[in-house]
């Protein structure tokens, strides 16, 4: 019970510090309509989403029997492409940005995982904050809307492609639920285990 309640609050504000690092790239960039609204800020409360944040893992732990894998998503921060700095590329940085911390606070612990022998309470939770970030940040990289892939996809895709784009944005939650609940969080994790076995060398034992 312990571990699956460490598991959630790892999982919420590995997902607070991906709204975040979006929002600091837009205010990097010259945007600070994050900042304004006061969503660069750990404060979980300010990144809830009722669905993401709360339902979906709610529904994913009573399925699993608390097994998991468990997944889910925060409010995205409101950006505005029209304060940048950068018109071309803007978009895709701040994009990019999100899962790009995520996969950073993964290697970060689990380098530490590799390099310095731990207790084994202290070895379980930091497999668990590797696993959920590097799930996090390929899970965000999926091209769905309204993830960030999609909007790394997008920036690559010309007018030509404008029926995809609209079809991807107008039925993308429906998508994503379907991805979610055929086994695509399996992949998603089948994933992140390879990851953590690459940087750390040995097989995650959560």
């Amino acid at each position: 019970m312990a571990i699956t309640i460490f598991t959630l609050i790892i999982l919420f504000f590995s997902i607070a510090i991906h709204e975040i690092a979006h929002g600091s790239m837009a205010y990097h960039l010259g945007d600070p309509t994050a900042k304004n609204e006061g969503r660069l800020s750990l404060n979980p409360v300010k990144h809830i989403d009722v669905f993401g944040t709360i339902i979906l893992p709610l529904i994913l732990l009573i399925i699993t029997q608390g097994r998991g894998p468990i997944i889910g998503w925060a409010k995205p921060v409101p950006v505005n492409p029209y304060n940048f700095r950068d018109r071309k590329w803007g978009s895709l940085k701040v994009s990019i940005a999100g899962p790009a911390v995520n996969f950073l606070v993964a290697l970060f612990f689990g380098l530490i995982i590799r390099f310095i022998h731990l207790p084994e309470n202290l070895l379980t939770l930091f497999a668990i904050i590797v696993i959920y970030n590097f799930a996090w940040g390929i899970f965000n990289l999926i091209p769905i809307p309204p993830f960030d892939g999609s909007h790394i996809l997008f920036s690559f895709l010309g007018e030509k492609f404008f029926k995809v784009k609209n079809f991807l944005r107008q039925y993308g939650l429906f998508i994503l639920i379907i991805f979610i609940f055929w086994g695509g969080l399996n992949l998603v994790f089948l994933g992140a285990n390879w990851l953590f076995y690459l940087i750390c060398g040995s097989i995650p034992s959560i």
